[in-house]
């Protein structure tokens, strides 16, 4: 009987159905609020993911020339708003089979297509303007080094500017101020 005198004088204390369902409910409208914001931050839509291919493209020329010891070259087609990854000898081959051959690889980081709303604003290679031409090489050598670029794309009103640093062939992005 003891036990039972004990219960009376400290009853239990509990959360109501009711109030647990509304603390529920309380989460469930600030996660929905927020999911719209953590999607946009993941998704590559329009310069992040230009940004994010063309940066992507040159690590794989980087890494592919040091670990096979070949020179590789990032051929880009400034008109087209592609680049892709190749050999330094293949890139003076510029047939149809050729250019059928370089789309099958299958690697998806040995090319890109900028979005059609991303333009190439200047591109220099080596301090020459290769942005009104047709194609543009930057070689990859095995020990470690490139040749110097720059690139600037546009969109909308964002200007992002990607440098390769030529002793080192490290990529870096950077968001232009004007």
């Amino acid at each position: 009987m003891k036990t039972t005198a004990a219960r009376k004088n400290f009853p239990f204390r509990a959360f109501t159905l009711i109030e647990i369902m509304v603390v529920v409910a309380i989460i469930g409208l600030i996660a929905a609020m927020g999911i719209p914001s953590m999607l946009q931050m993941l998704q590559k839509e329009g310069m992040r993911k230009a940004v994010s291919d063309v940066k992507d493209v040159l690590n794989t020329a980087r890494a592919q020339a040091i670990l096979q010891g070949r020179t590789k070259a990032v051929v880009f087609h400034p008109h087209d708003k592609t680049l892709e990854v190749l050999d330094a000898a293949a890139t003076e081959d510029t047939t149809a089979e050729s250019t059928e051959a370089k789309k099958t690889q299958a690697d998806a980081l040995t090319s890109a297509t900028l979005p059609d709303n991303v333009d190439i604003a200047m591109l220099d290679v080596n301090l020459m303007d290769f942005s009104g031409s047709d194609i543009c090489r930057v070689l990859f050598f095995p020990n470690g080094t490139c040749d110097e670029m720059t690139l600037v794309l546009h969109a909308n009103d964002a200007w992002e500017k990607i440098t390769l640093e030529f002793s080192t062939s490290i990529a870096t992005a950077l968001p232009v101020k004007k």
